[in-house]
């Protein structure tokens, strides 16, 4: 009785010094915060999970989303067994374990096994070429975790077994809820300017908010001499200073409207070819602590829906520069930002592919059937051209200009024009290169909102 006694005393003892991250792991799927697309009432991954009925599965997504805590719910309420691997370090060895395992359960007992392999994209082609059989014949539910492009980073075979579930970076509102359960946990309180910040700095990452409470809780207790947690006389009262020491980011200078008027002016400068005005509301809102992250996912979608055509090497810059942000980091990286602004705006600009693929998505919504002609069907598999498909197809390469005349598209739109370069840039080259398109020149609107 007494080893128990003293295991019990010892896992209460770790708990108490858990990180908040892990003492706030749900356990059930109302506690999970964000994900609605997927753990709402009714939505798919919900239902599966509840049925426990769920296959396998890969739930994409980056750092702090839920991908373990959904794991670990699953865990929680399957009827089957449930083994955790993690593929930073395990090897074929402990996947074959888990799968003799699995096959000695399901032999003796008739329970199936449920494997959760965090990190998946870590396992090389042989270590995941190991576990496919399993998956395959059912005898393994695979429940894979990762932040990267799972098309790229695990195998087909194994892709094509699996259903793929994307987690989103966690919003506002849930950072906010967050943040609250966690003060609450740590006994503490905290000034709402101060909640907005550290949700606002966690970048929807759930465990850096969680870790950003810590801290500035920590902080607080010092700067006041309250201790976190139950007895002091005074709770524990968590400032923006505070905030902002445990961010080591200042808060942003301008409410929720002064944050959109700042972008808007921003990229409105730009839009206006004004790379000085540029410069300065970028300094303002780097100043201000803005999101790098954030100004530079403006810039990349600006590069396209202002300047376009008219020069091509916009869209790459700004895409680097947004690269940069992710792999220098602040403060270097404002260089980055401030290069892809003069850049933007000094360029010829034109809004054509913007007015374009509006053009398009109109007819695409409203106009007759899309059926694809037959001659643009594909034509390669067996059977294909008895039915027709392919007929009358001209290969444009077999002709000297290596340009045919041809229906490209359904016959109810066939004819509408989508796409009118400017005589902007090097937009005005692409009219000469276009045969049958209408010349550049000022027809159509030049400029879209913003």
């Amino acid at each position: 009785m007494a080893p128990d006694l003293f295991d019990a005393a010892a896992a209460e003892r770790l708990r108490g010094r858990a990180p908040l991250a892990a003492r706030l792991r749900p356990r059930t799927l109302d506690e999970i915060v964000g994900q609605d697309h997927l753990v709402g009432s009714g939505r798919p991954l919900r239902e599966l999970i509840e049925a426990d009925r769920l296959s396998s599965v890969i739930l994409w997504g980056p750092p702090g989303t839920g991908k373990t805590t959904l794991a670990r719910v699953v865990a929680l309420t399957t009827a089957k067994a449930f083994e955790e691997l993690s593929a930073v370090t395990a090897g074929v060895k402990d996947v074959r374990g888990v799968i003799d395992r699995a096959r000695d359960r399901l032999g003796v007992h008739g329970t199936g096994t449920i494997l959760f392999l965090d990190e998946v994209h870590r396992f090389n082609k042989a270590q995941q070429d190991a576990l496919l059989p399993a998956v395959e014949d059912g005898l393994i539910v695979l429940i894979g975790a990762t932040t990267e492009n799972p098309h790229f980073e695990v195998n087909p075979p194994l892709m094509s077994r699996s259903t793929l579930f994307r987690l989103h970076p966690l919003d506002d509102a849930s950072l906010v809820e967050l943040v609250r359960r966690g003060l609450a946990a740590e006994q503490a309180t905290a000034d709402d300017d101060a909640v907005d910040h550290l949700a606002a700095r966690s970048g929807g990452d759930g465990r850096h908010a969680l870790t950003g409470i810590e801290v500035a809780v920590a902080l607080a207790g010092r700067r006041t001499g309250a201790e976190p947690g139950p007895g002091p006389a005074e709770p524990v009262q968590v400032t923006l200073a505070d905030a902002e020491a445990a961010a080591d980011a200042k808060a942003v200078r301008y409410g929720r409207d002064g944050h959109y008027d700042v972008i808007s002016a921003f990229i409105k400068s730009i839009r206006g070819s004004d790379a000085d005005a540029g410069l300065y509301w970028l300094a303002r809102m780097l100043e201000a602590g803005e999101d790098p992250r954030f100004i530079a996912r403006r810039l990349v979608i600006l590069a396209s829906e202002d300047i376009g055509l008219a020069d091509d090497g916009a869209l790459l810059v700004a895409d680097a520069a947004a690269r940069a942000v992710e792999y220098v980091g602040l403060p270097e990286a404002q260089l980055n930002l401030a290069h892809a602004v003069v850049r933007l705006a000094t360029a010829p600009k034109s809004n054509r592919v913007t007015v374009a693929l509006g053009r398009a998505a109109a007819d695409a919504r409203t106009a007759g059937t899309g059926e694809v002609p037959m001659h643009l069907r594909d034509a390669h598999y067996q059977g294909a051209k008895s039915l027709g498909h392919g007929d009358g197809y001209r290969y444009p390469h077999d002709d000297p200009d290596g340009w045919v005349t041809q229906q490209h598209r359904p016959a109810e739109v066939a004819g509408n024009v989508y796409y009118e370069p400017s005589d902007h840039g090097s937009e005005a080259d692409l009219a000469k290169r276009r045969p049958g398109a209408p010349p550049a020149g000022p027809s159509g609107p030049r400029h879209c909102g913003g």
